[in-house]
């Protein structure tokens, strides 16, 4: 958004974010290499949630620790 506000990955959501779902395909990518799903409150675990389901590592933070 042009004001600069974070915005939610979930699909056709246009929420603030509020925090974040860090992770990564382990079939893919070493342990260096982590992908970031920014994530508001309604949708945070449906994310976190959506990943684990696939055996992927995953982690959620707060945005000051993904946005460093």
């Amino acid at each position: 958004m042009s004001d600069g506000q974070l915005v939610c990955s979930r699909a056709g959501c246009s929420s603030t974010a509020t925090g974040a779902v860090e992770w990564r395909n382990p079939r893919i990518h070493d342990e260096s290499k982590r992908k970031l799903w920014l994530a508001c409150d309604d949708h945070v675990g449906y994310l976190r949630d959506y990943l684990a389901a696939r055996d992927f590592p995953v982690r959620v933070i707060g945005l000051p620790e993904a946005t460093a």
